[in-house]
């Protein structure tokens, strides 16, 4: 038996009450959902240079969003060690003195150039393995787009082709050709 609530204050605190509860919930749904899509980080062991020109270097988050708390920057050109990957996050660890510890990088401002100093090149892969299909080849000691990772290969744009560079074949300082 539902009994009728006559008291329009009542009623208002009672509407306010359960919007605040439902609010509550969804806040709740949404965060686990976002922790998880950040839980389901891809491993990585490559190691990539920061990019990113702004003055006050590459901001290093708590979580793969901007909506993570800072916790310290890179200048331009510092190698890092990418450890983990989420969309178009990467974690990082073992930067330069400016930054101690581990933490998240928008991954367009980390960049790659290729080896292959003194040969025709090195090739792109259809995926993360020799023995998948070569889909380019790249000029040695070429700048290409870094789009995340796996294992120890780099996931790479280069002039709009898309492909996996192996690690013998990756050059992260941003001011030698790794020869």
């Amino acid at each position: 038996m539902t009994k009728k609530v006559k008291n329009p204050a009542l009623k208002l605190v009672i509407g306010l009450a359960l919007s605040c509860i439902s609010v509550m919930l969804n806040i709740a749904i949404a965060n686990q959902i976002s922790l998880a899509k950040s839980t389901n980080s891809q491993k990585c062991n490559i190691f990539a240079y920061v990019t990113d020109t702004d003055q006050q270097g590459l901001n290093v988050r708590s979580g793969a969003s901007t909506n993570n708390t800072i916790l310290g920057q890179i200048p331009i050109n510092e190698t890092v060690q990418v450890i983990g990957a989420v969309g178009n996050w990467v974690e990082i660890t073992n930067a330069s003195n400016d930054f101690k510890g581990t933490g998240w990088v928008f991954v367009p401002k980390l960049g790659l150039t290729t080896r292959g100093y003194g040969t025709n090149g090195v090739d792109l892969y259809a995926s993360t393995s020799k023995q998948s299909q070569k889909v380019r080849r790249i000029p040695a000691n070429t700048i290409v787009k870094l789009l995340g990772c796996q294992g120890d290969w780099a996931q790479v744009e280069y002039q709009g082709v898309k492909g996996w560079l192996r690690r013998k074949d990756q050059c992260s300082a941003a001011l030698t050709s790794c020869s």
